[in-house]
């Protein structure tokens, strides 16, 4: 039911997103002459930056996932860690509903550890960066803040802050006193009334899982990881004011930073199948914070009757161009995830058969390290 439940939210994000920013028949055009004016000697230059800049990225994310495994006494070689960590994160970006989320704990089996442990450290990843890329939104847009500001942008900071920094706490707290936690959220769910025994092997699970949040307690390893983490979401920031400057949108680097923070905010939602237009709707939302309202004002029926009927529409060049900035930038995104996942599927370290069998939780004796 809950899965069912997370797919019929996130395919209707898709339709809500598609909706918001399909472009009518005039748009289409003005994209059209807008792809067509760029030129490549001048946009290449800021292509190599951006490609740099994710390679950066990459590897951060990647490998930081060692300092939340180590203290459950795991330690994977680059190049594995690495290939499944690809691998992961093309299924994140691939899946609806975050059920990509699953793939790199179940890619662990092979290692000697059960995938509700690992899936107990992606949660306090996930938090973690939930609660970094807030404090960058908050404080972006906390320097804009005044009477100019839209009313949405403030209580939405505050929001993402407030539920990240909240998880964390009960994430603490389950660290702290597993049994009362997880027998909390079993009667919170009435399993231990209607199906006791499903109740127990969720209980079994739960505790499992939050094996995974050991690295709170280890003050070395989660340094470490936050360290990490802020290198691998600057080099983000970094990379979306650099594409910006290449459309020659007028976007400061902390508006760089916003926009990256509120879009990381908005994907965190049910997300539609390969972020399509619900990555565009945030980055244009984002932009509008800085360049100005009309980012969002896109062409409109009455503006395709006006054209049928031959009257002369003036394009709104602003949201022309920052629509084609979104548009190329979700698609280097799925070039890149994609494109990672499948030199991971590649590797000797992860194959389709390892796939198939993400979903079993218990784990495998551990295999011998490979070399890196």
């Amino acid at each position: 039911m809950k899965l069912a439940i997370n797919l019929i939210l996130s395919f209707a994000m898709l339709g809500l997103c598609l909706w918001l920013v399909w472009p009518d028949a005039g748009d289409r055009s003005d994209l059209a002459d807008a792809f067509q004016k760029l030129e490549w000697s001048e946009f290449a230059p800021y292509l190599g930056i951006y490609v740099g800049l994710m390679v950066v990225s990459h590897l951060f994310r990647s490998l930081r996932w060692n300092f939340l495994l180590a203290p459950l006494g795991i330690k994977i070689p680059a190049g594995p860690l690495l290939a499944i960590s690809s691998v992961g994160f093309m299924a994140i970006l691939a899946l609806p509903a975050r059920l990509g989320e699953f793939v790199r704990p179940g890619l662990l089996r092979r290692r000697g550890i059960s995938a509700s442990a690992a899936l107990g450290t992606v949660a306090v990843e996930r938090i973690v960066d939930g609660l970094i890329i807030s404090l960058f939104v908050f404080g972006a847009f906390f320097a804009i803040r005044g009477p100019g500001a839209p009313d949405w942008m403030m209580p939405v900071a505050y929001t993402a802050l407030g539920i990240f920094a909240a998880a964390l706490a009960f994430l603490l707290f389950a660290m702290k006193q597993p049994d009362r936690t997880v027998a909390f959220c079993i009667r919170l769910s009435l399993l231990d009334r209607f199906a006791p025994r499903i109740a127990r092997v969720i209980e079994a699970k739960l505790l499992d899982m939050i094996r995974g949040f050991a690295v709170l307690r280890d003050v070395k390893n989660l340094t470490k990881f936050c360290a990490w983490t802020i290198v691998y979401w600057s080099a983000n920031g970094l990379a979306v004011w650099v594409l910006a400057q290449a459309f020659h949108l007028e976007l400061s680097l902390i508006g760089g930073f916003a926009v990256m923070g509120l879009v990381a905010v908005g994907i965190s939602l049910p997300n539609s199948p390969g972020l399509v237009g619900q990555f565009q709707w945030f980055t244009l939302l984002g932009l509008s914070l800085y360049l100005g309202p009309e980012v969002m004002e896109g062409g409109t029926i009455w503006d395709s009757v006006a054209r049928e009927m031959g009257a002369a529409v003036t394009p709104n060049s602003l949201h022309i161009t920052a629509l084609a900035y979104s548009i190329v930038q979700h698609l280097f995104q799925v070039i890149w995830y994609v494109g990672m996942g499948a030199l991971g599927l590649a590797s000797p370290w992860v194959s389709l058969n390892d796939l198939r069998h993400v979903r079993d939780a218990t784990p495998e004796p551990a295999a011998p390290p490979a070399a890196p």
